[in-house]
């Protein structure tokens, strides 16, 4: 399935949801009623989610005209007007809520990601996101996150490996691990998380694409780091916030992976104002 059509199901389905049989409240205004609005945002963000925004308003009623003043990606500061949106006023006003909740969850996604990636936008290292995505808004979330400067790690449990703890209990180490991995799926990328040097160490000698070094101190990092001489990837996990994160980043690390810039967010502040 491709990107656009996943758009097209993930507004379906919240139409869906909001609409039902029938938005009621609408059906109060004359049907042949116009409708001007203008978009505003009430506070600096990272703007995300204009494809959303628009398939909501195009399956409402694919006559309304949505122009932008600016794009995804694109910083927005408190007050500037974003978009107007032009055409009948039931389906401007049934379509309002579900397109601006696409928009100000992705672009607080988006705004979150930013403030991390700038924070080490001075070194080498490279923000990631994680699985912990809202439900049924996975890819959203994950463009989000490029968005606002940010890098994807797997989409899912399909396109990377990623060997944890009880995947290695149950298959007796890391090394038959690997073995098992490569034979299975020789080119997908194979990162194994390991919980100390020695663990890392392992994971090295087996020629694992990357290792996720989970909970390490800042002082273990380097250790690492200084282990590994850029023999595999290192990835950065866990309890990582804006305190430690240049540290970390510092280490020479390659990536470091922040579930904060999903799951840790506050919708950014939008409204639609009638002209």
């Amino acid at each position: 399935m491709d990107f656009y059509q996943l758009i097209i199901n993930q507004v379906a389905n919240a139409l869906d949801e909001d609409v039902g049989s029938g938005d009621i409240s609408a059906e109060l205004i004359d049907k042949l009623t116009l409708l001007n609005t203008e978009l505003l945002v009430r506070e600096n963000a990272i703007l995300c989610g204009c494809p959303w925004f628009d398939e909501v308003f195009r399956q409402c009623d694919d006559s309304i005209e949505v122009n932008w003043r600016a794009r995804d990606g694109d910083s927005i500061k408190t007050d500037q007007v974003i978009c107007e949106i032009s055409g009948n006023a039931r389906a401007i006003l049934t379509a309002e809520r579900c397109a601006l909740n696409f928009l100000q969850t992705l672009s607080a996604t988006a705004t979150e990601t930013r403030r991390y990636a700038d924070l080490i936008s001075d070194s080498e290292c490279r923000i990631l996101d994680t699985r912990k995505t809202i439900p049924q808004l996975r890819h959203g979330q994950k463009y989000a996150v490029v968005c606002g400067g940010g890098n994807n790690h797997r989409i899912g449990l399909f396109d990377a490996y990623l060997i944890k703890e009880n995947h290695l209990a149950a298959c007796g180490s890391i090394a038959q691990a690997v073995v098992k991995a490569r034979h299975i799926n020789p080119q997908k990328l194979l990162e194994v998380e390991v919980e100390n040097l020695d663990q890392l160490e392992q994971a090295i000698d087996a020629g694992v694409d990357r290792a996720l070094l989970d909970n390490f101190s800042v002082n273990e990092i380097r250790q690492a780091v200084s282990i590994n001489q850029k023999r595999i990837e290192l990835e950065a996990s866990g309890n990582i916030d804006e305190q430690s994160l240049r540290d970390i980043a510092n280490t020479g690390v390659d990536f470091v992976s922040i579930g904060a810039l999903t799951k840790h967010i506050r919708a950014i502040d939008f409204s639609l104002r009638y002209c």
